[in-house]
């Protein structure tokens, strides 16, 4: 799987370079609504944080396209407990940059696409806190971390006030674990996040 995410990761920057001409570069940022999923985890709430990026869309004909990212991410998970008669919070902070690459099936002229594919994300920072402070800067979170996904997104078109912006929103769910021989959160736990994205093509 790591092997046919890169690949197309690959094809696809040799496809910006080769034609970088025709690529419509843009930057895109917005809001996070990520949690892992796994036994262990099942009771946690997700952790809202927030995306920005780059981007690139290559369009091959009038209703198909292809769009890499490269995208920083802060994602995790959060609970808040109340233990021996006091609140305490957790907040696991697991922060990636993401690349995905989607396929965009435009519908008709209305500006309207549907978006697909797989995502490769390569962890920044992996932080576990209690009440704010820090209590272990590492818990050994796997380096990379495979996903796929989609959702739904709109261009503004031509010749409106709005041009060149674009909203989207968008799914994306864990294919690799991310942790491996962990007894805090267990071996079986996935990354999921749903991402809501004002972005703007240059």
């Amino acid at each position: 799987m790591k092997k046919i995410a890169l690949s197309l990761i690959l094809g696809v920057f040799a496809l910006g370079v080769s034609s970088a001409q025709e690529i419509d570069f843009g930057v895109k940022g917005g809001v996070n609504f990520a949690k892992l999923t796994g036994d262990n985890v099942e009771d946690a709430d997700g952790r809202t944080g927030f995306h920005v990026g780059l981007t690139g869309e290559y369009m091959f004909n009038d209703t198909f396209g292809l769009q890499g990212e490269v995208v920083y991410s802060t994602q995790g998970l959060q609970t808040e407990d109340e233990i021996l008669g006091q609140n305490v919070e957790q907040v696991l902070k697991l922060d990636y940059i993401n690349v995905p690459v989607l396929a965009k099936f435009y519908i008709a002229d209305s500006g309207f696409s549907i978006d697909a594919g797989p995502q490769i994300g390569f962890l920044v920072s992996d932080k576990y806190e209690v009440n704010g402070e820090n209590v272990d800067d590492e818990l050994n979170a796997e380096t990379i971390d495979l996903s796929a996904g989609g959702g739904v997104a709109y261009k503004f078109k031509e010749g409106t006030s709005l041009e060149g912006f674009n909203i989207s929103a968008r799914y994306m769910i864990g294919l690799s674990n991310v942790y491996k021989d962990n007894d805090t959160f267990g071996d079986d736990v996935t990354n999921s996040n749903l991402q809501v994205s004002l972005g703007y093509k240059f």
